[in-house]
């Protein structure tokens, strides 16, 4: 409880850096609630680490969006990368953990689509 009074306490001066209010959701949303974000979180979650496996997804990502979101997702403490190759440089992608934080989340989400959305299924891959 007491870390929860810390936070709130530092939000009552005004909005984070870049945030559009002091709602928790809303800042939420700025880092997330995007079309992609959440899932690129999702197959971070499912092990994918490489930018090939990224965009191998069925959703289709653009590629310069994957380049984007796994830079601000990294700029925000959610991803890290890890050079794995120096010539051609690539890069493996992680979890911190306050990406991992994010897996109710992302299993709450699954849940709530398999019980409410006609046509969804378990994904194996």
């Amino acid at each position: 409880m007491a870390r929860h009074t810390a936070i709130a306490r530092e939000r009552r001066d005004g909005p984070p850096p870049g945030g559009r209010s002091v709602c928790p959701v809303a800042n939420t949303l700025d880092i997330l609630g995007d079309r992609w974000t959440l899932l690129v979180i999702r197959d971070l979650l499912k092990g994918k680490r490489r930018y090939v496996e990224f965009s191998a997804s069925p959703e289709g990502i653009a590629t310069n969006l994957l380049s984007e979101r796994l830079k601000r997702l990294e700029e925000q403490g959610i991803v890290e990368s890890r050079l794995y190759s120096r010539h051609p440089p690539r890069s493996e992608y992680f979890l911190t953990p306050k990406g991992e934080e994010l897996r109710p989340v992302v299993a709450s989400m699954r849940r709530w689509g398999l019980r409410h959305i006609s046509g969804t299924r378990v994904d194996e891959n």
